[in-house]
């Protein structure tokens, strides 16, 4: 992981950019359109989005602009979408998944995660991205927000293996032991809200560490992410915090440092549990 072109290896031979951009509460028009020519223009190469965010037809207008504006190819980008809990179930799963392809304007994705595990859908769903991908419509497919007994649930009747789990991770929720059941069963931990929505800016332990390196705590906390072998998304909409999230492959943060970031965890959560959810 030397630089913003990094990527993984997914468990089906896929590379994943190790540094993506979210779009999540980004407003559709023009401010998503600029937000992911900005990422892209600086070197970006993934962009995540989601059905629920409303934004993905500002998103498919971004990358054209971008791929146009700088002179690469739409084979060189991993985009990422999610179907939302309305719409989990086989048949309606892959009308949602034709419909972000649309709005998008693109010919495939690259993932396609179930967004929540909505008790008594997300089986029948994963059978839905089976078939998607079977069909070549996407190049990798995964879930986000799924515990260990919902991957569980999952990799019981799934005929192939989930590559990715997308879940709120930070130092403050490090989820240790739920890296670790996706380490032995090869599917990639993916962060949404690695910076804990700024929650972390005042934390006196991260400043300490950040002084030491010359960088922001927001530099320090997404390079402790890659330094555990997180695939990150950060959000912004401003280039220069867009340029400053990807300006972390300069420096490494040391064992002992690795560790005091790892003690502040706190089992917090600033979104929904995924156990307990009610949309």
């Amino acid at each position: 992981m030397n630089n913003i072109n990094s990527r993984v290896k997914l468990n089906n031979g896929i590379e994943m950019p190790v540094v993506g951009l979210g779009v999540f509460q980004v407003e559709d028009g023009q401010v998503v359109i600029d937000s992911v020519k900005a990422a892209i223009k600086n070197g970006y190469r993934s962009i995540d989005t989601a059905a629920i965010y409303g934004n993905e037809e500002g998103v498919g207008q971004g990358i054209k602009e971008a791929i146009e504006e700088n002179g690469i190819s739409r084979e060189d980008l991993f985009i990422t979408s999610k179907v939302w809990n309305a719409d989990l179930g086989y048949q309606s799963t892959i009308d949602a998944f034709e419909l972000s392809l649309k709005k998008l304007d693109l010919d495939y994705l690259d993932l396609y995660l179930i967004h929540w595990p909505v008790e008594g859908k997300y089986v029948e769903s994963w059978k839905a991205l089976e078939t998607l991908y079977k069909a070549g419509k996407v190049k990798a497919i995964g879930m986000s927000n799924f515990q260990i007994h919902h991957l569980q649930d999952v990799l019981g009747i799934a005929e192939i293996k989930p590559m990715v789990n997308q879940v709120e991770l930070h130092p403050l929720l490090s989820q240790v032991e739920l890296r670790n059941f996706l380490k032995e069963n090869s599917i990639q931990v993916e962060a949404w809200a690695p910076l804990m929505q700024g929650q972390l800016f005042e934390n006196e332990t991260l400043l300490k560490i950040a002084k030491a390196h010359n960088k922001s705590i927001a530099q320090i906390v997404l390079r402790w992410h890659l330094q555990n072998e997180i695939v990150i998304i950060p959000k912004s909409i401003k280039e220069h915090r867009i340029q400053e999230n990807a300006n972390i492959f300069d420096f490494e943060l040391t064992t002992e440092e690795m560790k005091t970031i790892d003690a502040l965890n706190q089992n917090h959560r600033v979104g929904p549990d995924p156990d307990n959810f009610d949309f």
